[in-house]
């Protein structure tokens, strides 16, 4: 008796170490009736949500996914039919990624691939899941008008794992909301789940090297993040020493999670871009696990890390040509500033080659973006468009393709900004300069676009993903430079095709979650991407007119096609030269004329 008493207590005390917590997952669960008060995450934008965010609905469906469980990809498209009946009876479908591998991105990708219309939303610490008592993809939580978990399980029992039913036996989540919708008792409010579980995050390991900041942070810094992150920019603060970077660790730690930093929108899956800013793992891992072991400065080196970046005025180098607007332009403290169009005070008297342009403006922190053309006596228009300025983005400077390309401005033509001017809560005064780079080699080839441009814009009330297209015809054969796509604050994507004459097809940029606050190009290596004349060039933009959308006006009105950010436009940009055109010019580097045979 009493060996069989210590037997028993040798196991226990065996399985009590071993075990995390002596409760079931059943046993933690939220019971069928009990009350959410609140469900926090994050949107395609990485901005913080809540439930409250949805609004005031009947009834609202959170199915939980990732981008890699089958089940979900089976699953989603009947959420898809659901939510065409069921929006107008004024039920809210929401799909909360749970991916411990899957970035907002990535999760943004999905939903355009799927072709899914209602939200999708990351729950990065699982905090949704565990308060809902998921454990599964693709698990479903259904909320009454009242936040009361009235259902949770499957969306019917046709799809499982490794086979499925020709046609399900009880559609289990339809007639949980048809009860709800009828003010009546769920039937069925449990069900069990065929699906994938899901991984909880991996925690820091405090046995693997603990990483400094002059050793291991500093480097990342400077090559991914001080080119904006220093004093005099647009970016709200500096990470040029250690003391910056402590004093911001929090705010740098969730934006590399997120992938907010540095900016870049571009889904890695479709085409590689040259100016790619994008952190690898390895770096947002060692960022994050600064971050989470103790912020530690570690021994500074004995070469100080090279900060040219930190004191350079022009990026394209030193200009041959500064032009400056004549007078400081006012900004209001507060309220919304409609766009300004200003003439800069130089008149070009000859035709002139231009390799690099760029938009510095004095005071950064007041102007969203800036568009920039040449406008002759007969104006500006989509042709003459030359390029733009947008915080975080890159000067315009064909010296990076080096294969001889420059841009060409008429004579008796001048420079046009269109400039995006933003409030601070402070009366502000902004000027701005555009520095020019005359070619110091051969030019072989002109700079070209296309921009597509629809302007037969009547974008629905209330609605998440309302599609756009266009399309423009190659008129040669052509070498793609880059891409860019503007739209306003009812932009949620864009993707870009190529279709050849033989039919044959592909991807060349897609953004999943696109941000008017950072508007970016997207540059080709040069001879990565040729396509032959008459190719059909495409693009399908989604914009999210829904109440769910923080950035829109009105989500009750109709919205037009307008160049003011309350109404919406869509600008996809392709940038190209003609493979057979050959210029062989030789340009004076001092003025961009060319010159003549005799080199006068």
């Amino acid at each position: 008796m009493r060996r069989t008493s210590l037997i028993l207590l040798l196991v226990g005390t065996f399985v009590g170490q071993f075990s995390i917590d002596p409760a079931s997952a059943a046993d933690r669960q939220p019971v069928i009736g009990t009350v959410i008060q609140d469900l926090r995450f994050k949107d395609i934008r990485g901005l913080q949500r809540s439930i409250a965010d949805l609004g005031k609905k009947q009834a609202y469906v959170f199915v939980f996914t990732t981008t890699h469980c089958p089940l979900v990809q089976k699953t989603i498209p009947k959420l898809i039919e659901l939510d065409a009946r069921y929006a107008s009876r004024n039920v809210q479908i929401v799909a909360v990624n749970v991916g411990a591998d899957d970035s907002i991105r990535d999760m943004a990708a999905q939903a355009i691939e799927l072709d899914a219309a209602f939200p999708f939303v990351k729950d990065y610490d699982l905090s949704c899941a565990k308060s809902l008592g998921v454990e599964r993809t693709p698990e479903i939580v259904v909320l009454n008008a009242d936040r009361k978990l009235v259902y949770r399980g499957r969306i019917d029992d046709q799809l499982r794992l490794g086979g499925a039913r020709p046609e399900p036996s009880r559609r289990d989540l339809e007639e949980a909301l048809n009860d709800v919708l009828e003010n009546r008792e769920v039937r069925v409010s449990q069900t069990t789940v065929d699906g994938c579980l899901i991984t909880t995050p991996a925690i820091v390991s405090k046995s693997e090297p603990i990483p400094t900041f002059h050793q291991d942070i500093a480097p990342i810094l400077q090559q991914r993040c001080v080119s904006c992150h220093r004093p005099n920019t647009a970016a709200p603060f500096s990470l040029l020493t250690f003391a910056d970077a402590q004093a911001q660790a929090e705010m740098l730690a969730e934006v590399v999670v997120d992938q907010r930093m540095p900016p870049w929108y571009a889904n890695p899956k479709h085409g590689t871009f040259q100016n790619d800013p994008s952190l690898s793992k390895a770096e947002r891992d060692t960022l994050v696990r600064w971050v989470r072991t103790g912020r530690i400065e570690g021994k500074p080196p004995e070469t100080p890390v090279n900060s040219e970046l930190s004191t350079s005025k022009w990026r394209i180098g030193k200009p041959d040509l500064i032009i400056t607007m004549l007078q400081q332009e006012g900004i209001p403290s507060t309220g919304f500033v409609p766009y300004r169009v200003t003439l800069l005070p130089y008149l070009f008297l000859n035709d002139t080659w231009v390799e690099a342009f760029e938009i510095l403006p004095d005071n950064p922190a007041v102007v969203h973006h800036c568009n920039m053309a040449y406008v002759t006596t007969k104006g500006a228009s989509q042709e003459t468009f030359l390029t733009g300025f947008v915080p975080g983005g890159q000067p315009l400077d064909m010296g990076r393709f080096n294969n001889g390309v420059a841009c060409f401005v008429p004579r008796f033509s001048t420079l046009v900004l269109q400039i995006h001017f933003t409030t601070t809560g402070k009366p502000e005064k902004c000027r701005i300069s555009v520095g020019l780079r005359f070619p110091r080699r051969i030019v072989h080839k002109q700079f070209q676009h296309i921009l597509l441009d629809p302007h037969r814009l009547r974008i629905p009330p209330e609605h998440g993903a309302f599609a756009v297209h266009s399309e423009r015809v190659l008129n040669c054969d052509a070498t793609l430079l880059g891409l860019f796509t503007h739209m306003h604050v009812r932009g949620k994507d864009a993707t870009f095709f190529a279709e050849r004459p033989d039919k044959s097809r592909e991807t060349l940029l897609q953004i999943p979650n696109y941000n008017f606050e950072w508007q970016l190009g997207y540059e080709i290596e040069p001879g990565k991407k040729q396509f032959p004349k008459g190719t059909r060039i495409e693009a399908i933009a989604h914009y999210d007119n829904s109440a769910f959308n923080p950035y829109n006006p009105d989500s009750k009105r109709t919205v037009p096609w307008g160049q003011q950010t309350y109404d919406e436009m869509f600008n996809g940009f392709l940038f190209y030269v003609d493979n057979n055109q050959d210029l062989n010019l030789t340009v004076d580097p001092k003025t961009g004329i060319v010159q003549k045979p005799n080199g006068k």
